[in-house]
C-alpha cells in the first residue's frame, strides 16, 4: 500500500489557484487610487508631493510619463515606496481574506494510510496548506518509503496517540495537544498507536 503523498496534496492546493494573468499596471489609475484612498484632492496630493497640480493631473490621466524624480516625489508624498506605485492593490494591501470551514466540510482526499480533509479550500494562492488527517496506518511497512516534500510543516495531535517517524531523529510518541515543527524535506511518516485512528492537524508551507 502507498502512503499519503503530500506532493499531490500540495499540488492540488496550488492547482486550485488561478494562474496570474495580470495586465500591465495603469500607473495613472494607481496614483489616482492611492490619492483617493487618502481622501486627498488633486491640490492636496500635488502639494504633498511637491508637484504642480497640472502635472499630477496629467500623470493620473495618462497624458504624460513621469520622470524618476517625479516618481520619487509621488512616493514620498503618498508615504510609500517607489515600487509600491507599480504594485497592484490586491498585492499591496491586506483585504481581510478569510475562509471558514465547518467541521466535515473540507475537501476530502483519501489514501491507503490517511484520510485528508483540506481546510480553507476556497482560498486561492495560499502561503500555507492546512489540512486535518485521520491516521489509518499502524506500521511503517504500510508506507512506500519516506515522505518528503518542499517547505516546512507543523503537526498538532487532535485526538488519539501517534508515533512520528523522521529520517534523522528517533521516533516520537505524541498525544492530544502535542505538536511538532520540522523541515518537510526530511523524510517523515506518522502512524496511529492508539486503538482508534488518531486525528491530526497538518499545516504545510507553500511559499
Amino acid at each position: 500500500m502507498t502512503g499519503r503523498d503530500p506532493k499531490s496534496i500540495i499540488r492540488i492546493a496550488r492547482d486550485s489557484g488561478v494562474e496570474d494573468t495580470a495586465e500591465p499596471l495603469d500607473l495613472g489609475a494607481r496614483v489616482r487610487e492611492l490619492r483617493k484612498a487618502r481622501d486627498w484632492t488633486l491640490e492636496q496630493a500635488a502639494t504633498q508631493a511637491g508637484l504642480a497640480r497640472s502635472t499630477l493631473s496629467k500623470i493620473e490621466n495618462g497624458q504624460m510619463s513621469p520622470t524618476y524624480d517625479a516618481l520619487k516625489k509621488l512616493a514620498v508624498g503618498l508615504q510609500i515606496s517607489v515600487p509600491q506605485l507599480f504594485t497592484p492593490p490586491e498585492r499591496d494591501q491586506i483585504n481581510g481574506r478569510m475562509a471558514v470551514t465547518k467541521f466535515g466540510d473540507g475537501a476530502a482526499h483519501a489514501t491507503a494510510t490517511y484520510e485528508h480533509e483540506l481546510l480553507a479550500d476556497t482560498l486561492t494562492k495560499k502561503n500555507m496548506l492546512p489540512y486535518r488527517a485521520r491516521v489509518r496506518a499502524r506500521k511503517m511497512e504500510e508506507f512506500d518509503g519516506w515522505v518528503r516534500h518542499d517547505g516546512e510543516e507543523f503537526l498538532y495531535v487532535l485526538t488519539g496517540v501517534i508515533r512520528l517517524y523522521t529520517e534523522f531523529y528517533e521516533p516520537v510518541e505524541m498525544r492530544r495537544g502535542d505538536s511538532a515543527y520540522y523541515d518537510a524535506a526530511m523524510g517523515h511518516n506518522v502512524i496511529s498507536v492508539s486503538d482508534e485512528d488518531a486525528m491530526i492537524l497538518w499545516v504545510t508551507s507553500l511559499a
